[in-house]
């Protein structure tokens, strides 16, 4: 392969779409905007878009291109099409050194997807993570997978994920872990109190939970809110449900727990006050992937409303506990951790696989030096390091 000469400062493009995507690339667009070495430049693709404008202000994060291709109840074969045709225009007309993707969405993928096409190289933050069964989750497992397969660098939030990396054929010289960058903005947030708690003033004992898995959607979500309904018979629980804004997900928990006093349905919260209501809760409910990284942060019991997590990680260090999704199954998981003072304690003093809030930095720091970046000035000439899974331009 030719060498690929790239003027300094290196151009980064951070593809987002989605909330969690945001939230976890948010500390690495902070952190290069600061920087002489890197000019980032922020593609935001709309998956999540009521969500996303305030919040990126919020987080400091400036954004520059914006791509229109959601419509509702849109099939994933066509979101996918509009994305990968949407970001390979903005790909060619920014002309990126690198092109930066996070997690396992149809963003991710596509972003990923149009980069490769375009022969710009791909980082891929939150790499490496794994449930082995490729339609669970649906299409995150899938769209991990495939983004492994194209990225030049891969950061992989624990030894576990850049194992599976490894044992996939990666080169272990194209692996780094760093730990998870959601750990990094967590403790930037907190840190600076901007947020509000929507839990009540009560002295009940506070449940946060977050339902939106496209998996569990129809009967199973339904299934779910029976089993929260009942929770909350129990008259000594206050439970907060941030509602997600997929029709599918408010068809099938709106009918289940609408009108109970001890159920508190609200619209999204913004990620500033989700991070407060977080931090003052007693324990988390979620099929979500990024609050089994958080919660163990704020010594908050995670019960994973899944039945697989490509964060095994959380389950083994007792910070966390996949219960799966029958009814009876989550209530007697919730009773026990409500009833059992010793088994809640050990839970909350698990502490969190995930990261030291100083994974940005070990990211920065690998794009640098492969870029041949001094890390004292900002390079005049920097070589893209050549190897497996490198691209070129000639």
């Amino acid at each position: 392969m030719s060498s690929n000469l790239i003027d300094a400062p290196v151009r980064a493009m951070l593809v987002l779409g989605t909330r969690p995507e945001a939230i976890k690339l948010a500390p690495v667009a902070r952190a290069m905007a600061a920087s002489p070495l890197f000019e980032p430049v922020v593609v935001t693709t709309g998956q999540h878009r009521e969500m996303l404008h305030q919040m990126l202000d919020l987080l400091q994060v400036r954004e520059r291109t914006e791509l229109d291709v959601m419509r509702e109840r849109q099939e994933l074969s066509t979101l996918t099409a509009r994305l990968v045709d949407g970001l390979g225009e903005i790909i060619r007309a920014q002309r990126p050194d690198l092109v930066i993707v996070q997690g396992d969405t149809t963003t991710a993928l596509t972003g990923a997807l149009a980069a490769f096409y375009e022969h710009v190289p791909v980082a891929h933050v939150e790499a490496g993570l794994r449930t082995g069964v490729l339609d669970n989750p649906f299409p995150e497992e899938l769209n991990r997978r495939l983004i492994g397969r194209v990225a030049r660098w891969h950061f992989a939030p624990t030894p576990r994920a850049a194992a599976h990396l490894v044992a996939e054929g990666v080169a272990a010289s194209e692996v780094f872990t760093t730990g998870n960058t959601v750990i990094d903005n967590l403790l930037w947030v907190l840190d600076r109190g901007t947020g509000r708690s929507h839990f009540g003033s009560t002295a009940l004992r506070r449940v946060l939970l977050t339902l939106h898995r496209r998996e569990n959607q129809g009967d199973t979500m339904r299934g779910m809110g029976r089993a929260i309904r009942r929770l909350a018979d129990r008259g000594d629980v206050e439970i907060l449900l941030p509602l997600h804004k997929s029709p599918a997900v408010r068809d099938a928990l709106l009918p289940e727990l609408t009108g109970h006093p001890r159920v508190r349905v609200v619209e999204p919260l913004g990620y500033l006050d989700f991070s407060a209501t977080l931090a003052a809760c007693d324990l988390v409910l979620t099929d979500s992937g990024g609050i089994q990284e958080e919660a163990p942060s704020l010594g908050k019991p995670a019960l994973v409303l899944r039945t697989t997590t490509e964060r095994p990680e959380a389950v083994e260090a007792g910070a966390a506990r996949l219960v799966g999704t029958m009814p009876d199954v989550i209530l007697a998981a919730v009773e026990r951790l409500l009833d059992d003072p010793a088994e809640y304690e050990r839970m909350a003093g698990a502490g969190n696989p995930f990261g030291d809030g100083n994974a940005t930095e070990r990211i920065i720091a690998q794009l640098a030096e492969d870029f041949g970046a001094d890390a004292d000035a900002p390079p005049v000439e920097a070589r893209l390091p050549e190897g497996p899974g490198s691209y070129s331009t000639t």
